[in-house]
């Protein structure tokens, strides 16, 4: 239930992934890559992580065929197809990938082409680990495809994990895992279970984001914002997604734009966007995140830290222009019509960094 409107008529397809939770259980990684069919593991990360690969490798013994450290933010094919090329020279059966996003994307777009098993151990709140979903960009486009042989057979949330992750990073992450749900809220092919789930992870981060970020170390936190992480990932596995996601593709896969500020620059403004054709959800978020709470996504970014604006993350404003005309291709479902001057007017005030502005819903 969705404030005080029910769902009448719902659709719930549960995801099938295997999830362990909790601090150390990484220990348990050898028993899930068995238990996963896999013999000969190749273990993924990016050039940044190479380091902790190496020890999740060592970690596994003989069940380690060998390490790819090339992952790239956004899925480039072209690292994808030099990938491919270490998996089969490795004579891997299958894929272990350690990291976020990034390093998820690859292990994703490996077993897209090869139905190879993966098991994922996240180090961010990226939540691409509970999807089915997969975004490559090629030729300065990024586009989205989904099966179920691109869902991860197991992921294992081990807390000590995330401990490294620097609180700037933290915090972009955590607001990325919260756009998840809240776009779950308003998904077309939403249902009552992944309301709940995605008011309780939004719930979660905002509640753990300012606690480590006073004091990085505090593991309660971190263990808290992972937990959010999982249940914002779920969502975004299990229901579609809609205008700030179709945004953050944009602006990712054509302007290069780095993926997690990307997404905590652009919700504030996507969810004013769509407030006033989705008052039952912003009644929802109220207890959250205060009276108007695109406004509170924007704070708490800010107050903590982040970016709040696209100027900061380099994008040109000349480049305004053409990133709306590419949102309004293939568009995504949304609760409000898509319109040029609007878009163009929200990306503005993204770009800006200014408060976001419902606007009246006409």
């Amino acid at each position: 239930m969705i404030g005080t409107l029910p769902r009448t008529t719902f659709r719930f397809a549960p995801l099938t992934t295997r999830v362990l939770f909790g601090a150390g259980t990484r220990s348990a990684l050898p028993e899930e890559v068995r238990a996963a069919g896999i013999t000969r593991a190749l273990v993924l990360t990016t050039p940044h992580q190479a380091e902790m690969g190496a020890s999740v490798a060592q970690g596994l013994g003989d069940l380690a065929a060998g390490q790819f450290t090339g992952a790239a933010m956004h899925t480039p094919v072209d690292v994808t197809e030099t990938a491919i090329s270490a998996l089969r020279a490795a004579r891997a059966d299958g894929i272990v990938s350690v990291g976020g996003g990034s390093t998820i994307g690859l292990g994703k777009a490996l077993a897209a082409r090869t139905d190879l098993p993966q098991v994922v151990l996240p180090t961010t709140y990226a939540g691409s680990e509970m999807t089915p979903i997969l975004g490559e960009t090629e030729n300065g486009l990024k586009t989205t495809r989904s099966g179920p042989e691109i869902q991860p057979e197991t992921v294992i949330y081990d807390v000590e994990l995330t401990r490294s992750l620097p609180v700037g990073m933290s915090v972009t992450s955590g607001i990325n895992a919260i756009a998840h749900a809240v776009e779950a809220l308003y998904a077309t092919n939403g249902n009552p279970v992944m309301d709940a789930l995605a008011l309780e992870g939004i719930g979660a981060l905002v509640s753990a984001l300012p606690k480590f970020a006073r004091t990085p170390d505090r593991m309660a936190a971190r263990e808290e914002a992972l937990y959010g992480a999982w249940l914002c990932g779920t969502c975004l596995g299990t229901v579609g997604m809609a205008l700030h996601h179709k945004l953050c593709h944009t602006l990712g896969g054509s302007f290069g734009l780095p993926h997690a500020e990307t997404h905590t620059v652009v919700l504030p403004h996507a969810l004013a966007y769509n407030a006033p054709a989705v008052p039952e959800v912003i009644a929802a978020l109220r207890p959250i995140l205060g009276a108007d709470p695109a406004a509170g996504l924007h704070a708490l970014a800010r107050d903590l830290g982040a970016p709040t604006s696209l100027r900061a993350l380099g994008l040109p404003e000349e480049a305004i222009a053409r990133a709306t005309d590419l949102a309004l291709q293939a568009r995504y479902p949304n609760p409000r019509a898509l319109k040029e001057d609007a878009i163009r007017a929200t990306l503005t005030r993204a770009w800006a960094g200014e408060s976001p502005i419902s606007e009246a819903w006409t």
